[in-house]
């Protein structure tokens, strides 16, 4: 039985790291889709979230409640910590996943695979004006983050997101297959 894996699914906001993560769970039923917690109110589009204040959120953290949480763009984030258990049992667990908070993750989950999603600063700037969440000073800020260095060390597989999704997901799928011999 293989070791499996926390795939952090990492990129600047915008490049469509929810719409490939869920064309690969399409592809790989054998996955886990991980469902996060955030400090953000319900309903908002986007990936498949549970919405909490951040008393709850902190409540959550302090209670063991999370494997690995962070605060980025003003908003907490965690994952839930049975992800831990079923890499452990030798699942894939695929999550949306913050580049801050990835030498925490290498710490505790050592197969931490990170699939780096990239995008051109057109694509970005457009695919956020149209989820329409954040103001034009906002999306301003999240593109000065989009070339964010990753940490060094780690398993990084990079793939670009301009073109069709299905082909993104596609190589995504290959970038995470194990290098054959």
């Amino acid at each position: 039985m293989s070791a499996g894996r926390l795939i952090a699914v990492v990129g600047p906001s915008g490049v469509g790291k929810d719409s490939v993560m869920a064309g690969m769970i399409a592809a790989r039923s054998d996955m886990r889709l991980v469902r996060r917690s955030i400090t953000r109110a319900p309903g908002l589009g986007g990936e498949d979230y549970d919405a909490l204040t951040q008393d709850a959120f902190a409540n959550a953290a302090q209670s063991g409640a999370f494997c690995v949480y962070w605060t980025a763009h003003g908003l907490s984030y965690g994952i839930p910590a049975d992800v831990l258990t079923d890499v452990q049992r030798s699942k894939d667990c695929l999550a949306n996943f913050s580049r801050s908070a990835l030498l925490q993750a290498a710490e505790i989950f050592p197969n931490l695979t990170i699939l780096n999603i990239t995008a051109s600063p057109a694509t970005l700037a457009r695919r956020l004006a149209g989820r329409g969440r954040e103001t034009e000073a906002e999306i301003a800020a999240r593109l000065a983050q989009a070339n964010k260095c990753l940490p060094v060390g780690l398993d990084v597989a990079t793939i670009a997101n301009d073109g069709a999704l299905e082909d993104t997901v596609t190589m995504a799928l290959a970038a995470l297959q194990p290098a054959r011999v």
